[in-house]
């Protein structure tokens, strides 16, 4: 494994700073002390720095050379909305805030590519170092599109990078087609009339039809929707009546839930199909349905050539580690916005076994610091290998 000298010299204050952002995390839009120190950081080392886009988004620009290509390297820096349980000596100190997807390793992993850039500038080109706030469903990525960040920094290529716990540190994969699902958001209210829980015949029972409607929901995927084709529905939120009165039929039931594609065809499909069987399910029962149907964020697909570039750069850092098969995920990430931009590559970086509380999203979660050395060097690899002097 190749991991230049500068960075294993930097790793120490690389663990440092990852472990300072896990202890103080930030929600979506709300990364003001992250993105001052990753402003800082980028300013010390000579990397020009714009800020505001997205509210709390970084971007810094080094440009080297006369060369006239120009790839963005994107980092992701919010936190989630959870506590952090597991004990240990860098534990959030912000209650109900955690670190619980690596963002912070994610930023120091691309700061530390940065710092070594900086100081090396073996390349003829120009490079973004993008530090996206709110990638967990608070809409980051767009917001920055929204707000000109192609304009302002025109992109040949972005790249994304994302640990997986369950591959080893020393791994990483890079496959082309799709790695993430549009992560949708649909929502349906029936509308009956409420009546006395014995006299079920006098109203019109919004909870019957609930039934009906949320028993049906997996018939879309099992019936309607080509079996080679991945797709989820789920029905994730409900809410009727009230549960100190056991003798009320109520007016209305709402229902929410996600919708998951790895294509735009199954996309519009899921989008029809939860409408269809909503109004279908109320016209049965002779009440009435709203249906709304967010389309919140697109599938991450990577770009063939994009691809191609980045499997090059692996193969400089990992040798024979580089995965080129790896399943894709129905989670969503919002780097798809970039990627429909610019030719995207999404990457997975190891990030150790998937074990005690290792997954995303679980309150016992943390960043394994073994991976910071490997995540760096690929991105200073694939910098000094896409911009050749």
């Amino acid at each position: 494994m190749s991991i230049p000298a500068r960075i294993k010299d930097d790793l120490p204050f690389l663990t440092a700073l990852r472990r300072d952002l896990h202890a103080h995390p930030e929600l979506g839009f709300e990364e003001e002390r992250t993105a001052g120190i990753v402003a800082r950081l980028l300013e010390e080392a000579g990397i020009a720095v714009h800020r505001g886009l997205g509210g709390t988004g970084v971007v810094g620009t080094l440009q080297v050379g006369n060369g006239t290509r120009r790839i963005g390297l994107r980092a992701d820096m919010d936190a989630l909305a959870m506590p952090e349980a597991a004990e240990r000596p860098y534990k959030s100190t912000v209650p109900g805030r955690m670190h619980a997807c690596g963002h912070d390793g994610h930023t120091a992993m691309l700061l530390g590519a940065a710092r070594h850039l900086a100081a090396t500038r073996s390349f003829s080109g120009t490079v973004h170092f993008i530090f996206q706030p709110a990638e967990e469903g608070r809409g980051g990525a767009k917001r920055m599109v929204d707000e000109g960040l192609f304009r302002l920094f025109p992109c040949d290529a972005v790249y994304g990078l994302h640990n997986m716990p369950g591959l080893a540190v020393d791994e990483i994969a890079v496959v082309e087609g799709p790695q993430l699902a549009s992560s949708d958001s649909w929502r349906v209210t029936f509308r009956g009339i409420g009546t006395h829980g014995a006299k079920p015949h006098l109203g019109r029972d919004p909870i019957t039809a609930a039934g009906t409607f949320l028993s049906s929901l997996q018939t879309i995927v099992g019936r309607v929707v080509d079996p080679l084709q991945p797709a989820v529905v789920s029905a994730c939120f409900l809410q009727a009546g009230d549960p100190k009165a056991l003798n009320v039929i109520p007016d209305v039931v709402e229902i929410g839930g996600t919708a998951r594609a790895y294509s735009p065809e199954v996309r519009g499909q899921l989008e029809a199909e939860v409408g269809r069987l909503a109004s279908g399910t109320a016209a049965m029962y002779g009440i009435s349905a709203d249906y709304r149907f967010e389309r919140r964020i697109p599938p991450v697909i990577n770009d063939r050539d994009a691809t191609t570039r980045a499997l090059a750069a692996a193969g400089m850092v990992f040798g024979e580690k580089v995965r080129t098969s790896f399943p894709p995920s129905t989670a969503g990430d919002d780097f798809a916005f970039f990627a429909q931009n610019a030719p995207g590559c999404y990457a997975w970086l190891g990030n150790g076994p998937a074990v005690d509380g290792a997954l995303h999203h679980n309150t016992a979660y943390d960043f394994n610091d073994e991976a910071l050395g490997y995540g760096a060097a690929y991105w200073v690899a694939l910098v000094e290998r896409e911009l050749r002097g």
